[in-house]
C-alpha cells in the first residue's frame, strides 16, 4: 500500500525515502464495505482520502429526492467534501462506496503539518489541486455545452476502466440523462 502512494506522488514530485516514511506515517488506513458512508451530508469532514483499492461516488440528494452525482474515486484518485474540509462547515455532499474499499486517511491537520514541512508535499497537493479544478471546469462545461452522446464518448475516452465499475444506474445520474438515453447512447 505504501508503495502506491510513493509511486503517486512521485509522479509529481521525488521524495527520499526518509521524506516518504516520514509522509506515509502522517496517514491511517481505513476500511468500507460496499454501500458504507464515507462522508454523510451535515457531518463534520476532517479528512481527504486516497483511494488504494475500490469505486465510491461523491454526490447530493436535492429536496426531490434526486440524486445528483458530482464525482466518482478509483484507485489512485482523491476524495473529500472539500467544501466542508477546506472551511470547516458541515459537508454538503455525501460520499459512498460502490464497491469494497480501501483508503488512506489524510487528516487536515497533518496536511497542513506536511505542507508547512515539505516543499515537495506542498507542490503536489498544489499540483493536485489544479488537476482537479481543470477537470471540475472541464466537467461544468460537458454538461452545459455538449449532448449526452458527447458527455458519454467524452468519458468513455477518458475512463474507460471506470464505465465497465458502474451500474448503469450511477452512468447515467452522473451524465445527466434517464437510465433510457443511456441504454442508446454508444461510445465511438
Amino acid at each position: 500500500m505504501n508503495s502506491a502512494l510513493k509511486q503517486h506522488i512521485e509522479k509529481i514530485t521525488p521524495l527520499t525515502d526518509a521524506e516518504f516514511e516520514y509522509v506515509s506515517s502522517m496517514f491511517s488506513s481505513k476500511k468500507l464495505k460496499k454501500h458504507q458512508f464515507l462522508v454523510q451530508e451535515d457531518s463534520e469532514v476532517h479528512n481527504e482520502y486516497w483511494v488504494v483499492k475500490g469505486l465510491l461516488k461523491a454526490y447530493h440528494t436535492d429536496e426531490d429526492g434526486k440524486i445528483h452525482i458530482l464525482q466518482f474515486a478509483m484507485e489512485d484518485w482523491w476524495i473529500t467534501d472539500f467544501q466542508a474540509y477546506m472551511n470547516c462547515t458541515p459537508a454538503t455532499i455525501a460520499i459512498d462506496c460502490i464497491e469494497d474499499c480501501e483508503l488512506l486517511v489524510l487528516s487536515r491537520d497533518n496536511k497542513e503539518k506536511l505542507c508547512n514541512e515539505l516543499h515537495s508535499i506542498a507542490n503536489f497537493f498544489r499540483k493536485k489541486s489544479n488537476v482537479g479544478y481543470v477537470a471540475l471546469q472541464q466537467r461544468i462545461l460537458l454538461l452545459l455545452n455538449k449532448n449526452p452522446q458527447e458527455r458519454y464518448n467524452r468519458l468513455f475516452k477518458l475512463n474507460p476502466k471506470l464505465l465497465q465499475r458502474l451500474p448503469k444506474t450511477l452512468l447515467a445520474s452522473y451524465l445527466g440523462v434517464s437510465r433510457e438515453t443511456l441504454s442508446r447512447l454508444s461510445h465511438p
